[in-house]
């Protein structure tokens, strides 16, 4: 008997193998070049996610050239003090992706870490000692900034205060970011998007990557067809700003409001193209495809969908795309944002 869908402790949605592969279907457009620019690594109590199942994942058929890992609080140094904890996931994620060098995905060919932009002046030094750790693979950071008062909506394993993003402190790491060509992602609710939009005007020298269509919220207080007018006013607001980017996917997390793993069945990819088209098709409409890109968040997003199945929905949601915006979609963007080849 497949187990029913439960939560890990990092508040995702468990991973059922046996009910992934209750659903199989043939890859389209097999020899499209990816950039899978958002993904994560971990070890942990409930579900292990290293090089192997990423590469397995990888290795499904689609050409996923390259990746990009996001931190995840994952493999701190716990010796070192607070701040410089991080230095140990940077060092980990760099040690993966000179074993995966030279394979058919180079795996965790960028890496965006964490350095807590509100520490002021030791910004710079962390950010240089991440730098010099990743050999030249360090493309920006990320801070632990989603945040909801509803306690359903939660997506990570630690909850952080309300802060950072719209604390003086916060731009002034920002400012120290760009100065050294580095970007930010920012993983925000629907509801932070104006907080998000205050640093990218404060800021406007800074590359900023909106992860995850922006976090539109279905969960708890909040359902899809209600705050869409919300989110999109926020996504149009965004999308005047040039320095801001958005990544198009991070749809099957909890917080979304889809129940595709509360089904006896896992998803088709028509099924999950369907569902997600107003967000992705709104997103490229306000964004252009030269600033978007598709995003697995594997193996968050591993909890409603198959990597296989996922790749193919977005194939269909860029369907009606010309062959450069395809290329963008898939690569190009995130080649130019995190400085890849492929």
């Amino acid at each position: 008997m497949i187990p029913s869908p439960s939560m890990t402790a990092s508040r995702h949605i468990a991973i059922r193998e046996a009910w992934l592969a209750q659903h199989m279907e043939p890859i389209l457009d097999p020899g499209l070049p990816i950039i899978d620019p958002h993904h994560h690594i971990w070890d942990q109590v409930d579900q292990r996610y290293l090089l192997p199942e990423l590469l397995a994942d990888t290795g499904t058929g689609h050409d996923i050239r390259a990746t990009v890992f996001i931190q995840c609080s994952s493999q701190y140094d716990l010796a070192e003090q607070p701040e410089r904890r991080p230095l140990g996931e940077t060092r980990f994620m760099t040690r993966i992706a000179e074993v995966a060098e030279g394979g058919s995905t180079r795996a965790c060919a960028g890496i965006v870490g964490l350095v807590d932009l509100t520490l002021g002046e030791r910004v710079t030094p962390l950010l240089e000692e991440h730098v010099a750790i990743a050999g030249g693979r360090f493309r920006g950071v990320r801070n632990r900034t989603a945040w909801n008062a509803a306690p359903e909506i939660r997506s990570n394993l630690e909850s952080p205060p309300p802060g950072p993003l719209p604390l003086p402190a916060f731009r002034d790491g920002a400012k120290r970011l760009a100065a050294m060509g580095l970007t930010l992602d920012v993983w925000a609710y629907h509801p932070q998007l104006p907080q998000v939009l205050e640093v990218a005007r404060a800021v406007p020298e800074l590359t900023i990557i909106v992860d995850h269509c922006g976090g539109p919220l279905g969960l708890g207080p909040y359902r899809r067809n209600e705050i869409f007018a919300d989110w999109r006013a926020s996504i149009t607001a965004l999308a005047g700003c040039p320095n801001v980017m958005m990544k198009l996917g991070g749809l099957a997390m909890d917080v979304g409001g889809y129940d595709f793993h509360q089904q006896p069945l896992p998803p088709t990819s028509l099924a999950l193209a369907e569902a997600w088209r107003p967000t992705v098709e709104l997103c490229i409409e306000a964004f252009g495809a030269e600033r978007c890109m598709f995003e697995s968040n594997f193996p968050v997003d591993k909890g409603m969908c198959s990597y296989p199945v996922l790749w193919n929905a977005f194939k269909r949601l860029a369907h009606g795309a010309s062959e450069s915006e395809r290329t963008a979609l898939f690569s190009g963007t995130a080649a130019r944002v995190y400085r890849l080849t492929i």
